[in-house]
């Protein structure tokens, strides 16, 4: 499992373009029959990828830095297919996850376990820290709570479903969906946004190989820009206002974890105070 280190905004400012690739996006989370995670000391998420091949199942292993005998000893997760389709089985009992299904494991669950029905079948996990145990909810394609936003002239028509809030899903920290932009829009997250009380993270799926997300980060007065290829993921400080720009049209799995889970406690960043 890879670490990563909390940055403050006065670091982020002086980064150079490698520096804040290596310490805020995270590009190969995916590779075939393996699970990889990602620990980053912002709000001591971990971001996993599993890509079990048919008939090789993979099983969610417990990294020697949580000092559990389980994964979920402590944490809860977030798990959704992104791509191909499988099942996930949570101590003996199998879910069924076609691509954009959504799977909520919460704390003391002993054993995960990753199956491929197609070749090519990825899993995206987000775990946090849980208080306490509340139930395995599996969430289908299409469920959820959906907001349509944004207007055809500012290129930025988007549906917003919400896999996991408070109000369908009793989770301890995470809140989870999924935000797809219609054919002609390209912006994501814009008006843009910060929240002191909650770290981001997005993953970028459903871009073509040639096509890549302009994601800006950073305090809004001294903005800072990745480009970002398909199935990778950014980190968002709480601190660091997340939004992007596409060469064509997308979708994104955007995962919280903090403080708290009022979906609406954001703080408004103008377009003209960017810069």
């Amino acid at each position: 499992m890879e670490n990563r280190y909390a940055h403050s905004p006065e670091e982020v400012a002086t980064m150079t373009t490698a520096q804040l690739r290596a310490n805020f996006l995270v590009t190969d989370l995916f590779q075939a029959g393996k699970v990889n995670m990602v620990y980053t000391h912002q709000d001591r998420v971990i971001l996993g990828g599993a890509e079990p091949l048919p008939g090789a199942p993979l099983t969610l292993p417990t990294p020697d830095e949580l000092r559990a005998e389980h994964f979920l000893d402590r944490r809860e997760a977030a798990i959704l297919c992104i791509a191909g389709a499988g099942t996930v089985t949570a101590d003996g009992t199998s879910y069924d996850m076609p691509k954009e299904a959504c799977l909520y494991v919460g704390r003391g669950v002993e054993s995960v376990e990753f199956t491929a029905t197609q070749p090519g079948t990825r899993f995206y996990f987000f775990s946090a820290p849980a208080h306490t145990a509340y139930p395995t909810t599996h969430i289908q394609p299409g469920e959820g709570d959906v907001r349509h936003l944004g207007e055809v002239a500012q290129c930025n028509v988007r549906t917003l479903n919400r896999l996991i809030i408070p109000e369908n899903v009793k989770t301890c920290q995470i809140e989870i969906g999924l935000t797809r932009l219609v054919e002609g829009s390209v912006w994501n997250s814009m008006p843009a946004h910060t929240h002191e009380r909650r770290m981001e993270c997005y993953l970028y799926i459903d871009l073509g190989p040639d096509d890549r997300v302009v994601h800006i980060m950073g305090k809004p007065d001294e903005s800072r820009h990745m480009l970002v290829a398909n199935h990778q993921v950014t980190i968002a400080p709480d601190w660091s206002l997340h939004c992007g720009v596409g060469t064509s049209n997308y979708a994104f799995i955007w995962a919280m974890a903090g403080e708290n889970q009022d979906f609406d406690d954001m703080d408004p960043v103008p377009i003209t105070a960017i810069s």
